[in-house]
């Protein structure tokens, strides 16, 4: 039989530092595979065989007495030797020798819910508060999370003993290899339920509809997500809840179209206002906060503005209300209102309005237009852009 002390060139007084620092070494040079040669395996064997005795005191102890620490005929590094797999994992890695992970928790963190709201342009950009009704999970109230039936508690796995691991042996050309399984029986938490609460069947939460309100801040778009942490789903075994997101979506506007914090609309007026000017009362999205009552009665809040038309506007014209658009969702400057004017010519004249007409015709000049044609200067990629628009 070798001596294992000389096999792993420690003394005899050596402390189990020294010795599995010894081991280590050795392992990294001896292993298969860092080197396959066969006279080598034999050696990282004898080595495993040695360091095997030694950081086991009671095998250490027999093998000292002269003792055979293997309870077995025949030598030392003979076939057969067990070590375990976490030494070999230590060796190389430096890990803790036997140490395992334990039993999992039962209570772990809950998932996050995402629901979809829909809210109107003005509440999109002033902001506003909305009731919603949410479909999550919630802690039992029977158990309180536990996952026991009232009056009961969970007790340890009589398999793994509360480790939540057990042991597998696997022989290989190394020896035996121990692997660390999770139970079978408890799943690995460690622990059983031997009367499961009958509400929500040992699982410490119970889906629920419940009511929230959530606050929209002022200068959200579609697809804006507003979080509310915690009072998403709670975890198993009555763990912390999820997050809530609320994702926005904004119904389509009778009147104004978003542009960023911009909003953008028509405006028709008949020709003879074009060429001549007018003023326009151009109503603001505040108009849409107020009801019917207010709109009626003086109210603190601008709903419309007068929006002056210069004379001779072309078609296609736009004009700008400052500072009267969205406000942005950080800062909380606001955009603008842009107005593009729609000219009106009209299909149909009487006798009268047709004799006016060529009178005007007569007095600029116009009776018999040969028209002014010029080059068209947007780009392919200008209309194309309209296009999508």
């Amino acid at each position: 039989m070798s001596d294992p002390y000389v096999v792993l060139g420690v003394e005899r007084d050596a402390d189990a530092d020294t010795i599995k620092k010894a081991y280590r070494r050795l392992a990294r040079q001896l292993h298969p595979d860092v080197n396959p040669d066969p006279a080598t395996q034999e050696r990282f064997k004898e080595v495993s065989a040695a360091y095997e005795v030694l950081s086991d005191p009671e095998k250490r102890r027999m093998y000292d007495l002269g003792g055979d620490p293997f309870g077995r005929g025949g030598g030392f590094a003979g076939q057969g030797a067990g070590f375990s797999f976490t030494d070999i994992m230590d060796a190389f890695f430096g890990g803790q020798q036997g140490g395992g992970r334990g039993p999992r928790p039962r209570s772990r963190r809950g998932q996050d819910a995402l629901v979809r709201l829909e809210i109107e342009l003005a509440e999109a950009a002033f902001g506003t508060s909305q009731e919603l009704k949410v479909d999550t999970a919630v802690l039992c109230s029977s158990c309180h999370g536990s996952g026991a039936a009232p009056g009961s508690r969970p007790v340890a796995c009589e398999t793994c003993h509360g480790q939540g691991e057990v042991q597998h042996v696997q022989r290989s050309f190394l020896g035996e290899i121990r692997t660390l399984r999770p139970c079978a029986a408890c799943r690995g938490y460690g622990e059983i339920i031997p009367e499961p609460c009958r509400e929500c069947a040992g699982d410490g939460r119970v889906r629920s509809r419940r009511s929230i309100t959530v606050k929209i801040p002022a200068g959200v778009d579609t697809g804006t997500r507003v979080q509310l942490a915690g009072e998403g789903e709670v975890g198993p075994g009555g763990g912390a809840a999820g997050d809530l997101y609320v994702e926005i979506h904004v119904r389509p506007h009778p009147v104004f179209i978003r542009d960023g914090q911009d909003l953008r609309c028509h405006a028709s007026i008949p020709m003879t206002a074009a060429a001549l000017g007018t003023t326009l009362r151009l109503p603001l999205l505040e108009a849409d906060l107020l009801d019917e009552a207010s709109r009626s009665e003086d109210s603190d809040v601008e709903s419309w503005v007068d929006l002056d038309v210069r004379a001779g506007t072309q078609p296609g014209t736009e004009q700008v209300v400052r500072g009267r658009g969205v406000p942005h969702l950080r800062t909380g400057a606001r955009g603008d209102v842009i107005v593009t004017i729609d000219v009106e010519t009209p299909a149909r004249l009487d006798e009268r309005q047709q004799e006016l007409l060529r009178e005007l015709a007569q007095l600029r000049n116009e009776e018999s237009p040969e028209g002014r044609l010029h080059p068209n200067r947007r780009s392919v990629f200008d209309r194309f852009k309209d296009a999508f628009k």
